[in-house]
């Protein structure tokens, strides 16, 4: 056999190492192409307000990931969503419902302003929600304990009734009420830590949704998200409504002295032409 010119050697050679190159090209992007398909070791991402209780899966795969996690390398926390709601700073209120047209989000007096912190947002919703149930009792007590008798004998505008209430039931209805707000800040506020007072003073819990003292006798809490917060929404601006209306009521009663139907019964003469003070005897109000 004679030896072969160097030209077809060099050729030969190159040849050889340009197959064994394709073939290593060939092999890696079947490895890469492989991998884009094998599930990968992240912590899982929350897609909506609505999957409130993660899986089992989700739930192994955050504790995987997180224990491959260096400890020197500060780990995100995970806000766990309360009703479907997950607090986010970039959004009006930290995205608490309530807001409709017409006026949308509205707070001419700042009290949601961008710098508030999550936990005065959470008391101010807090105080709105308690003190509009109470406003929208207060609404149906003026116009229930006005009209229907009472046990008590206690007549006249309901601005004058409480007074008029003997001491014992005065007393169970005090401790009635003491009761119930001690109950409801049991749940939603954090104990007071009295060796350091202003760390939790007007603290509350971080799991706490603002309102929500888990009484609902009649089921009527929906379990979806989006439906809760209809619902929310609904009770806040009947809530607005009563406060504005109870206010109202309070004030005519002070000025005219009148049951809400006495005062709706004196506007009724007065437009419909009959002198309202006909037949009532000086120094008397009729």
């Amino acid at each position: 056999m004679h030896d072969a010119p160097l030209s077809v050697i060099i050729f030969q050679f190159n040849i050889s190492n340009y197959a064994t190159m394709m073939k290593l090209t060939i092999l890696s992007a079947t490895v890469a192409a492989t991998a884009a398909f094998a599930p990968t070791n992240t912590l899982p991402v929350t897609k909506s307000a609505l999957f409130s209780t993660p899986t089992e899966e989700e739930v192994a795969s955050a504790e995987f990931a997180s224990s491959e996690i260096p400890a020197d390398i500060p780990q995100p926390v995970a806000v766990k969503p309360i009703n479907g709601w997950v607090p986010d700073e970039s959004l009006p209120c930290y995205g608490l419902p309530g807001a409709i047209a017409p006026t949308g989000y509205f707070d001419p007096l700042g009290f949601a302003q961008t710098g508030i912190t999550l936990n005065e947002i959470k008391r101010n919703r807090e105080a709105e929600v308690m003190h509009g149930r109470v406003a929208m009792i207060a609404c149906l007590g003026y116009f229930a304990g006005e009209q229907l008798p009472s046990p008590f004998g206690i007549t006249g505008p309901a601005n004058d009734q409480l007074q008029q209430m003997p001491a014992i039931p005065f007393v169970m209805l005090s401790s009635t009420i003491a009761a119930v707000e001690i109950r409801r800040a049991s749940i939603g506020w954090q104990e007071p830590d009295f060796g350091n007072w202003s760390k939790t003073l007007w603290k509350l819990r971080d799991n706490y949704y603002p309102g929500d003292v888990g009484f609902d006798p009649l089921g009527l809490k929906p379990t979806n998200a989006k439906d809760f917060a209809n619902m929310q929404t609904k009770e806040l601006q009947n809530g607005r409504l009563a406060m504005i209306g109870w206010a109202g009521m309070c004030s005519q009663e002070l000025v005219n002295h009148r049951t809400i139907m006495e005062t709706i019964e004196f506007y009724q003469k007065v437009f419909g032409g009959v002198n309202p003070y006909d037949g009532c005897a000086d120094g008397v109000i009729c």
